[in-house]
């Protein structure tokens, strides 16, 4: 081949390259959705509470309810997306997201301000589903793994968004419960700024292809071509690829949830496996980071605003760590990444856990008993939960996304990975629920558990994931 050629390949490679990723960041949008609505209530906690005249069961309830209607979107998302195509699913999701901005922004009572976040978790489960399963059926097998990665990218950095939003507008106002524009108190705000990142989420999803495997599905075979010609190059055959496809997809008869079905306790056993992946990783204790840390620094002793700081330093973490998961995925593989995550994630949480359950206590104003992290205790406690950040964010965080996009075989894998997120959804509901609960009986307590959950999640990892570099969906089974 000639100087002329290899150019002309690399040039096409380099084309291919920047097409898949221009998609994949466009569906990613959802994870950025994803990310900011669930962190979004971080800093308003409280003002919601004084706003509402809450207690604590009926707070816990209304934050956590979320959770709810995210494993409900991810629940309904795979049939869905199996029956009118991955992109109605996108554009219904950013319609949700809108919706649930503007009202939970202007909610007149805590019953509308939980119904719209209920319907926003609809969307945010829908996009949890959807944008893995979309990003592992366009990008080819060589990238597909940085690609997956995006989705976790775009959820870290919409937390950071969100955490940062949250800072800068109690800041603005002079506390989340103090009114700014409009009128309108701080924490409102909060809420309302996801209008725009809804509409654009909405504009993508109209702008790029249908999942060549959905347009198999539906018989659209030219359509499937085109774009595996556009995104995956010349296959030896586009003809035999497709074909590959259809008997995968194994279209005699409409896919439903008896495809699922096993001899592992009612379900096939790569079923079992993307739920206990799921739910490991949301037992590690993750999301008590994200949704009640600001209320945490600040219990132990640190001022609301030295709170708000950690917390958006800690976001950071993850995007870097991120960042890390990215170049290392489709290097070293999905199961190294879990196994070294699981490691220094139970480190970390061991080690908080024995400061918390060392440090004196105190009674603050609701009647709580919390610790008072003195002198050193507080600066290991911070660099211990970014080193858990750390670790969570250039394995768990990521790496699961990309597994449940692409372990399933085409057949099954929208309603297996519509399962195994509303079982991760269901985990975040336990946990962001009973996490309260155990902090009032010791912070040592709750991290101890999680930091059990981790090693727990290493032996998993060791005897039951199987590797998926570079394997093409077809082969999977």
């Amino acid at each position: 081949m000639g100087d002329g050629a290899l150019a002309t390949v690399a040039n096409d490679d380099t084309g291919r390259t920047g097409r898949v990723l221009l998609v994949s960041v466009a569906a990613a949008m959802g994870g950025f959705l994803f990310g900011y609505d669930t962190a979004v209530v971080n800093g308003a906690v409280e003002a919601i509470r004084a706003w509402a005249g809450l207690g604590d069961v009926m707070l816990g309830f209304s934050i956590a309810s979320v959770l709810l209607g995210c494993a409900a979107g991810a629940w309904m998302a795979g049939p869905l997306a199996d029956r009118y195509g991955r992109l109605a699913v996108m554009r219904a999701a950013a319609f949700a997201f809108f919706i649930s901005s503007i009202g939970a922004g202007l909610a007149w009572d805590i019953w509308s301000f939980t119904f719209f976040r209920l319907l926003g978790g609809l969307a945010v489960g829908a996009a949890s589903v959807i944008t893995p399963a979309y990003i592992a059926e366009v990008a080819p097998a060589h990238l597909r793994g940085r690609m997956g990665s995006l989705q976790q990218m775009a959820i870290v950095v919409g937390i950071f968004i969100a955490l940062l939003c949250n800072y800068l507008l109690a800041d603005a106002a002079g506390g989340a419960a103090q009114p700014l524009w409009l009128g309108l108190d701080a924490w409102r705000w909060m809420f309302l700024v996801e209008v725009i990142p809804s509409i654009l989420y909405g504009l993508m999803a109209g702008l790029i292809p249908e999942s060549p495997r959905y347009l198999v599905s539906i018989n659209d075979l030219n359509g499937a071509a085109a774009i595996i010609r556009r995104f995956l190059g010349t296959p030896p055959s586009v003809d035999a690829r497709i074909q590959t496809i259809r008997e995968t997809l194994g279209r005699a008869e409409r896919q439903a949830l008896s495809d699922l079905r096993g001899p592992a306790a009612g379900l096939l056993p790569v079923v079992w496996v993307g739920i206990f992946l799921s739910v490991f990783q949301q037992f590690v204790g993750i999301n008590v980071i994200f949704y009640y840390s600001t209320v945490l620094w600040h219990a132990v002793g640190f001022t609301e605003a030295d709170s708000l700081k950690i917390t958006v330093m800690t976001s950071l973490t993850n995007i870097a760590t991120t960042l890390v998961a990215i170049a290392l995925v489709d290097r070293i593989g999905r199961k190294p990444l879990l196994l070294l995550g699981s490691t220094g994630m139970a480190l970390a949480l061991g080690l908080m856990a024995w400061i918390f359950s060392a440090a004196p206590t105190r009674q603050i104003a609701d009647g709580s008993i919390v610790p008072v992290l003195n002198g050193d205790a507080g600066m290991i406690a911070v660099i211990a939960a970014n080193l858990y950040v750390v670790f969570f964010g250039m394995s768990w965080g990521p790496v699961v996304w990309v597994l449940l996009g692409e372990m399933f075989n085409n057949r099954i894998r929208a309603y297996a990975l519509a399962i195994a997120a509303a079982a991760q959804w269901l985990a975040n509901f336990v946990v962001s629920q009973s996490f309260p609960i155990l902090a009032g009986s010791g912070l040592g307590l709750a991290y101890g558990l999680y930091a059990g959950m981790a090693v727990l999640s290493f032996f998993f990892v060791w005897r039951f994931v199987m590797e998926t570099k570079g394997r093409e969906l077809e082969e999977m089974e």
